[in-house]
């Protein structure tokens, strides 16, 4: 769709368990300019560091609400007493520029997205299993045994929504800029590479 002389850019879901390296391919991805990363909403307040604008739009709980009650929200949740979320003004203004817009979030929040923008592109990242997934986590070094169990029973229950998603991407290990190509190659409408994983996906407890 273009506006003037402007094709409008495309909305691209990226959800993904932990250690699916969402961070780093996105990372990947923004370096090209037509790629941009939305900066979620949220009523928590700032770490030291953070910029408001930059990490977060940071609101309080009261101005949160409010723009739900407006509709200016694509997706939001709360988690710990806090609301987070996409502003949908800021996101707009991106897609009109002709700029392609990446949103990772996860599998709740897609299906919010989906539902308001159905030409949205909704793309599972994953490891390339889960025995890979595990290893990456422990290979952190950073999280107990309970979180790293908790996290591998949420990806049980994140992968039961496997369906609701267009296309399935494995992020290989030391391939990252391969995984990033092959999101542009779905952004460009070349889904050659990526056919068949979403089947493959099915085994991934296996």
């Amino acid at each position: 769709m273009k506006k003037g002389n402007i094709e409008k850019g495309k909305l691209i879901v990226v959800s993904g368990p932990a250690g699916s390296g969402k961070g780093t391919v996105l990372s990947l991805l923004r370096r090209d300019e037509k790629y941009t990363i939305s900066v979620s909403a949220t009523t928590r307040a700032p770490r030291p560091g953070e910029v408001d604008g930059v990490n977060y739009y940071f609101l309080t709980r009261e101005q949160f609400e409010e723009r739900i009650a407006q509709g200016d929200m694509l997706e939001h949740a709360e988690y710990c007493g806090n609301f987070y979320g996409t502003p949908k003004r800021a996101a707009d203004e991106v897609l009109q520029s002709g700029r392609h817009l990446l949103l990772e979030i996860e599998v709740a929040g897609a299906a919010q997205i989906k539902a308001k923008y159905p030409e949205a592109l909704l793309i599972m990242l994953l490891p390339p299993s889960f025995a890979v997934q595990e290893a990456r986590l422990r290979s952190r070094g950073t999280e107990t045994e309970d979180k790293i169990l908790k996290r591998l029973a949420t990806t049980r229950e994140e992968l039961t929504h496997l369906d609701e998603y267009d296309f399935v991407v494995f992020n290989y290990d030391g391939m990252a800029e391969q995984t990033a190509e092959d999101i542009r190659d779905i952004v460009r409408g070349d889904t050659a590479e990526v056919l068949g994983n979403k089947e493959k996906a099915t085994h991934y407890f296996d």
